[in-house]
């Protein structure tokens, strides 16, 4: 903390002994593998589906609401959990000049890396290791830093890989300081639950990202947008070129701003359209967070679930984002809920199980140079009444009267085909 002009550099490796620390969900290991871990010692939640170092981490767990952190005040309280109280591996805080260059970070306690209120920060070279079932187990959490570079690194993960916030609620926007200035690239990421990750702590801000050059192979999402009620704070100005992902269980971009802390699944999304239906909007406040002013462009996604997923809130949509000269061949095509300003440029859609774009609630949509499976279902459906210029080429569809489809609830004049 506070310092200055530091190295770790060089071909050893940082192991942070994480197994020691960390509970374990049964759902994320093999049969072999948890008998094995519930036959060390250690005990097991009530319902027998999560094993705890000890009855000291166990009953931290039960006292905690919000995600990890328990309802408990005062360090005499805390004591009685102890054991459940994971740091960071390698923490960087309020300091300058740092480089990380060559070791491997693994398996750690919570999070790998976390630079924090800090800045001039290079990553580059390193390999970043948790086992699959690492509860937190991200690699690199930048944190409310500024001018950072990660480049040349490896990622296998057990969370988020290279993930960017900038504090919680209103600690967050209290402290008011913004994650800017970064550039990633050249990276590789295997597992994750995401590849890059903005959120869900972004109550600070997060503006002025270059994301290029990196290849997600076997990571649920892709690029993974994420924030909740209460949060604040905005996330703009993001530009993402030249990302190649291959064989994403789930999309290879997702928009969720009803974030509950989940890994990503396509169950989740498959219900979106149901919860779009059910939730009323609420006023915007200082709580509302918003994303806003993100280009993509040169996107090839492979194997996917789905193509894309973006879910705004009915009260503050997901705002001017830009897909461009991309390609995405999945199971599900694309669903937009509650969007304002998407455009979709020289966009190829290969889901011939379904509709190649769904959008429900979405305005001030362009859609141009639009290609898709033409022997799956209809490319276009529009849902919901709040639905409003809508804009489509004509010459994307043989017979866009079939081709386009408009639940009734829409206006007749929220799609536009010339």
């Amino acid at each position: 903390k506070g310092v200055e002009n530091i190295a770790i550099t060089g071909t050893g490796t940082i192991d942070g002994s994480g197994d020691a620390w960390r509970f374990v969900k049964k759902e994320k290991m093999t049969d072999g593998q948890w008998k094995k871990l519930v036959n060390s010692g250690g005990v097991l939640s009530d319902n027998g589906k999560e094993w705890y170092p000890s009855e000291n981490a166990k009953l931290g767990a039960k006292l905690s609401s919000d995600q990890n952190v328990p309802d408990l005040e005062g360090i005499e309280e805390h004591q009685k959990v102890k054991d459940y109280l994971r740091p960071v591996m390698v923490s960087i805080v309020e300091s300058k000049r740092i480089l990380l260059d060559g070791p491997t970070f693994q398996n750690s306690p919570a999070w790998n890396i976390h630079p924090l209120m800090s800045e001039d920060i290079i990553v580059r070279n390193i390999n970043v290791r948790n086992p699959w079932y690492s509860q937190n187990g991200d690699g690199i959490d930048i944190e409310s830093c500024k001018n950072v570079l990660v480049y040349n690194n490896t990622f296998d993960v057990g969370d988020d890989a290279i993930t960017f916030k900038s504090g919680k609620n209103q600690d967050g926007r209290d402290r008011g300081m913004p994650t800017e200035n970064v550039i990633v690239k050249n990276n590789i990421v295997y597992h994750g639950h995401g590849g890059v990750v903005m959120g869900s702590e972004m109550s600070g801000d997060i503006r002025k990202v270059h994301i290029s050059n990196c290849t997600f192979m076997g990571t649920n999402v892709g690029l993974r947008f994420k924030s909740t009620r209460g949060r604040g704070g905005v996330v703009e100005n993001i530009y993402i070129s030249n990302i190649d992902m291959i064989n994403i269980p789930n999309e290879p971009i997702t928009f969720n701003l009803f974030y509950g802390g989940q890994a990503p699944s396509l169950e989740q999304g498959q219900e979106a359209l149901k919860k779009a239906k059910e939730v009323e909007a609420v006023p915007v406040t200082v709580e509302t967070p918003a994303f806003r002013n993100i280009f993509m462009k040169d996107l090839r996604a492979t194997g996917s679930g789905r193509a894309a997923f973006f879910m705004g809130l009915p009260e503050k949509n997901v705002e001017n984002v830009h897909v461009e000269n991309s390609v995405f061949e999945a199971d599900q095509g694309i669903t937009a809920i509650d969007v304002d300003g998407l455009v979709l440029t020289n966009v190829k859609v290969i889901s011939p199980n379904d509709n190649a774009l769904t959008l429900y609630n979405a305005k001030n949509v362009t859609v141009k140079d639009f290609s898709y499976d033409e022997d799956g279902k209809s490319p276009v459906r529009v849902i919901g009444n709040k639905s409003a210029n809508i804009k489509l080429q004509k010459k994307d569809f043989k017979a866009a009267q079939t081709q386009v489809l408009k639940e009734n609830e829409v206006a007749k004049n929220a799609v536009s085909i010339n």
